[in-house]
């Protein structure tokens, strides 16, 4: 659901807040209760707000993220407030290391100043009131958020903070992935023993609730920093890519040749990739691979190619110099199954398929 736009960034709120929202009610109620003297109402309102300042502390914390990312000029897709959190969807990566640290610690800074900020305030009311549990609640919740964020592992912000450093000392931003997502999942192995620890050195039984929260918040951040490397090996290899060296060869054939017949050409000139040109060798389509192979081997012969292609249009023609994350922007711009590799002067290079974009990026080409 979307619920504003705070500096024109789109923020979404998540049905499974309201998971975390109950929790927190229901158990932080009892300890209000007790500390206030309240009623079970009234003491259980002040739990649910108490939710609601947690999140917004998230809140907070996420935009400082977005608002430096923005500053440094790259685009903020959203924030999305979720059932462990937020995250901020920030569309490319930090191009400098110094850049990376700033982005990532701008949000434990602005967490721990709002921290240290209503703390001072609890010092000024009655801690046994109202208002003081409400000082109280804050200064804790953004207490939490920035301290926990600062852990040295992804997808945390210390994990963002770890990956700069070894990025800085080493020069090589995979070098600083490879290590961030190591402390990411070392991290996530700790949350999830932590309960067992505490019960063992307490003498006791771990808890339920705290075995269940270890696994869903280890487990978490374990895929999260596996997938944060995943990411990063494919990023990696974004700087190779060329669609002059990703392009199959094509043959070129009159768009009313006979599909048996352009099959013929393309065997003779040993390529699979064929297109449709007019009288004056102009492209005007490029024959789908399935929709050719679902004509039957009679009909081949009656078949011209332009009934089994797609045209050509201006967003499907590439230059055949486009490279790296230049290529890659071009192709998010105009997400296709196939692209028309076009020569500086003007002539066919070949014919660019997702398909093989794809497996460059997976380091499977």
């Amino acid at each position: 659901m979307l619920l504003f736009r705070p500096f024109g960034i789109p923020v979404y709120v998540t049905a499974s807040w309201l998971i975390v929202a109950a929790l927190i009610t229901l158990l932080y109620g009892g300890i209000v209760q007790n500390r206030l003297a309240l009623g079970a109402g009234g003491a259980h309102l002040l739990a649910f707000v108490f939710a609601v300042l947690l999140y917004a502390s998230v809140l907070v914390h996420e935009l400082a993220h977005s608002v430096v990312a923005r500053m440094y000029g790259l685009p903020v897709r959203r924030i999305v407030l979720y059932v462990l959190g937020g995250v901020s969807e920030i569309e490319r990566e930090a191009p400098t290391p110094g850049r990376e640290f700033w982005i990532a610690f701008a949000g434990p800074a602005l967490s721990l100043v709002l921290s240290a900020g209503a703390y001072g305030l609890t010092l000024l009311v009655d801690p046994y009131g109202i208002t003081g549990e409400l000082f109280f609640q804050l200064w804790v919740a953004n207490l939490l958020v920035g301290v926990f964020n600062l852990l040295p592992g992804l997808p945390l912000d210390g994990g963002r903070l770890l990956r700069a450093g070894v990025w800085k000392l080493t020069g090589k931003p995979l070098t600083g992935s490879v290590a961030a997502a190591w402390g990411g999942r070392v991290l996530a192995l700790g949350v999830v023993s932590l309960p067992f620890l505490l019960a063992w050195s307490a003498g006791t039984a771990p808890g339920m609730w705290a075995v269940l929260w270890g696994l869903l918040l280890g487990g978490f951040m374990w895929v999260s920093a596996t997938e944060a490397l995943r990411g990063a090996r494919v990023r990696a290899r974004v700087p190779g890519l060329r669609a002059r060296d990703l392009a199959r060869s094509a043959v070129l054939v009159p768009a009313d040749t006979p599909l048996a017949e352009a099959d013929r050409c393309a065997a003779e000139a040993g390529v699979n990739t064929i297109v449709a040109v007019d009288a004056a060798d102009t492209p005007l389509s490029i024959v789908h691979p399935s929709a050719a192979d679902a004509i039957a081997k009679a009909r081949r012969a009656w078949v011209p190619v332009s009934s089994v292609a797609r045209s050509v249009t201006r967003g499907s023609m590439l230059s055949v110099e486009l490279e790296g994350q230049e290529l890659l922007d071009v192709l998010i711009a105009h997400p296709l199954p196939e692209y028309l590799v076009m020569e500086v002067g003007g002539g066919v290079h070949g014919v660019l398929r997702a398909v093989d974009v794809n497996a460059a990026m997976a380091g499977r080409r």
